[in-house]
C-alpha cells in the first residue's frame, strides 16, 4: 500500500512535487531503518496460530479459575482460623474460670481442714465435753420411746444415738424436714434430766464415699453433720446454749 503527497502551488505548474511513502518491500530488498518487514501467513499457518491463541486463552481461563478457587480457599481458611482463634480464647476463659474455681474449693477445703484439725484437738483437750448424767438411771428419759432413738449408758456418760439417715439427706449435712423437731425433744430431754450436765454432739461415719466440693472426705462429712445438729440444737432451744459443745469423731 503507499500514500502520495502532492504539493501544489497557484499559477505553477500542476505538479511540483510527488513524495511516495511505500509500507513492505522496497526494491532495495530491505525494510528501511527502525521499521520490520510485514509477515505474510499462509492459511495452515494462520489456522495454526488461530487454534495456539484458543488454547491459550482456554489456558489463561483455567488459570483464572484455579486463582478464584484458591482465592475462595484462602478466605475460607482465614475464616477458620479466625473460628478457631475464637474458640481457643473461649477455651482459656474457661480454664481460667475453672482454675479460679479450683482455687476456691481448696481454699474452703483448707479452712474445713482447719476446723476439723482445731475439733479433733478439742475431743483431746476437752473430756468433759461428753454428757455426764447425774446418776445411773436412764428410765427418766422419754426419747427412748421415740422411733430410731437409742439411748444406752457407756459408764458414767449416757449415750443417745440417732440415725443419720433419719436426720439429714444422702451424703450430704442438709437437715431433713421434721430432723429439727427430732433434735430439739432429744435436747429438751436430756436437759430436762441432766441440767447439770454439758451436751456433746458426735458424729460418726463410714468409709462410705459421697465426696463433694464441700464434703471431700468422710471426715468433713462428720464435722459439717456435728456442727449442723449443734446449730438445730441453738436455733431450737436458745436457753441451753451455754451448756453445748459440738464435738466431732469420724470412726470408720
Amino acid at each position: 500500500m503507499s500514500y502520495s503527497l502532492v504539493a501544489r502551488r497557484a499559477n505553477a505548474l500542476p505538479v511540483v512535487g510527488l513524495v511516495t511513502i511505500i509500507a513492505g518491500c522496497n526494491s532495495m530488498g530491505g525494510a528501511p531503518a527502525g521499521q520490520q518487514a510485514a509477515v505474510t501467513l499462509t492459511p495452515e499457518q494462520q489456522t495454526a496460530l488461530a487454534q495456539q491463541t484458543q488454547q491459550y486463552q482456554q489456558r489463561a481461563a483455567a488459570l483464572d479459575r484455579d486463582n478464584q478457587e484458591l482465592q475462595a480457599m484462602l478466605a475460607q481458611s482465614r475464616q477458620q482460623v479466625q473460628v478457631l482463634d475464637e474458640q481457643m480464647r473461649a477455651t482459656q476463659s474457661q480454664l481460667r474460670d475453672t482454675a479460679n474455681q479450683l482455687a476456691a474449693i481448696q481454699s474452703e477445703n483448707d479452712q474445713m481442714r482447719s476446723r476439723t484439725t482445731a475439733m479433733a484437738a478439742s475431743i483431746r483437750t476437752q473430756s468433759q465435753a461428753e454428757i455426764r448424767p447425774n446418776n445411773s438411771l436412764l428410765r427418766n428419759l422419754t426419747i427412748t420411746n421415740l422411733p430410731g432413738v437409742q439411748v444406752r449408758q457407756d459408764g458414767d456418760v449416757v449415750r443417745v444415738e440417732l440415725p443419720a439417715d433419719q436426720l439429714f439427706n444422702l451424703g450430704t449435712a442438709q437437715l431433713k424436714y421434721g430432723a429439727d423437731e427430732l433434735i430439739r425433744s432429744v435436747g429438751a430431754d436430756l436437759l430436762r434430766n441432766y441440767p447439770q450436765q454439758m451436751i456433746g454432739v458426735e458424729g460418726y461415719t463410714d468409709n462410705t464415699s459421697f465426696a463433694s466440693p464441700q464434703t471431700p472426705t468422710s471426715q468433713h462429712l462428720s464435722v459439717a453433720q456435728a456442727t449442723a445438729v449443734y446449730d438445730a440444737l441453738v436455733r431450737t432451744a436458745r436457753a441451753i446454749r451455754s451448756s453445748i459443745r459440738a464435738i466431732d469423731v469420724a470412726a470408720p
